[in-house]
């Protein structure tokens, strides 16, 4: 068998014999075998060394010699052909580049599942770089809302599009999940019931509560539902991929819905409220929110109560004060319905009340 150098020299006979010519467009082999200032040293097997441009060799901000190794064999192809001096230019990144569409065709013909890193977040969806190929996930194929979507995080995507001509790249987050989605419902509604604790990770958060995805279903984890104190809006407690447990609080098997609570997992704070407030006690809460009806007040850990309006402009004339979320305020509970969930509140003490309207009759 002949030895590698043996080879090298019947190639180099080859080519004198048959008088090759290394033209532009030709996919080469060759070896790195040093750098300068201009990039990578390539030697093609022509009379003088090839160079690959630092731009064509690595991307912006990268160094080459952290990237290649001399003696580092590889393809390249020729983008132009020699100069005065005898030299080519060479890409490196061209010839990965088209490579990575092969690899990309054979995983949408397959219709594999691949892994994209976001680049950035823009107008309309999400760009994302897949193998050094740049591509776009339109909105309307996205699990979660775009502004839920951090640059540099990965997502598993499958290819709707790919035409290498148009420079037309498209794929979609959704289609993941729907794909398996369907008999992943059919086998959790044939489990799921209500009552049960099931664990489940944040997909999606908007206004009204959060998305639960149970293992291939997403349940809804309603605003009303996340605590006993009062949420403003679910990202105050919850953020895209975090991993819960919540209570199953009911399940639709005509719409396919499943309805979930955190707050059910956690003391009943009325409960411990009705033990330890009655009417007529004086105490004192912080204002959560204001309504053209009155205030609420949280007079105890996770337990809401209401100073009507007329009482909140008695407080504003009598303490010469506006009343705004955040205050501390002292009130009087004037009435409580523990089974309701519902404490009614007054500036005023509750027998003075009485008196002022015994004195009225």
């Amino acid at each position: 068998m002949a030895t590698k150098k043996e080879m090298d020299l019947d190639f180099e006979a080859l080519l004198e014999k048959y008088d090759y010519k290394f033209q532009k467009g030709d996919l080469v082999k060759g070896i790195i075998c040093g750098f300068d200032s201009q990039g990578v040293l390539v030697d093609i097997g022509a009379k003088t060394t090839a160079v690959i441009p630092t731009y064509e060799a690595v991307d912006k901000g990268e160094n080459p010699e952290a990237k290649y190794e001399k003696g580092q064999e590889g393809e390249f192809l020729i983008i132009r052909e020699e100069d005065d001096e005898g030299k080519f230019l060479l890409s490196k990144k061209k010839v990965d580049f088209a490579y990575a569409w092969k690899e990309l065709e054979k995983a949408k013909e397959a219709d594999e599942t691949i892994l994209a890193t976001v680049l950035n977040v823009v107008k309309g969806g999400v760009l994302v770089e897949v193998s050094g190929v740049r591509g776009f996930v339109p909105s309307s194929q996205l699990r979660t809302r775009e502004a839920e979507i951090e640059v540099g995080s990965k997502l598993e995507l499958k290819i709707l599009t790919l035409d290498v001509q148009q420079n037309n790249f498209i794929l979609s987050n959704k289609k993941v999940y729907e794909d398996t989605a369907e008999e992943a419902r059919k086998n959790i509604f044939s489990q799921i019931e209500a009552g049960q604790v099931v664990k489940g990770e944040v997909v999606r958060i908007t206004d009204f509560g959060a998305f639960i995805d149970l293992g291939g279903l997403d349940g809804l984890l309603p605003l009303s539902q996340l605590s006993w104190r009062w949420i403003d809006h679910p990202t105050d407690i919850l953020k895209v991929g975090d991993t819960i447990d919540v209570e199953v609080i009911s399940v639709d098997h005509g719409k396919q819905r499943v309805s979930l609570s955190l707050k059910n997992l956690e003391p009943d704070p009325w409960i411990e409220a009705a033990d330890k407030v009655k009417e007529g006690d004086k105490v004192e809460g912080t204002v959560t929110r204001l309504k053209h009806f009155g205030a609420f007040i949280e007079v105890f850990p996770g337990v809401e109560a209401l100073l009507p309006h007329n009482e909140v402009v008695d407080y504003q004339n009598e303490s010469k004060d506006i009343l705004k979320v955040g205050d501390k305020i002292s009130t009087y509970i004037l009435k409580f319905n523990p089974a309701d969930k519902r404490i009614a509140l007054s500036i005023h003490e509750q027998t003075t009340i009485q008196e002022e309207e015994t004195s009225q009759e």
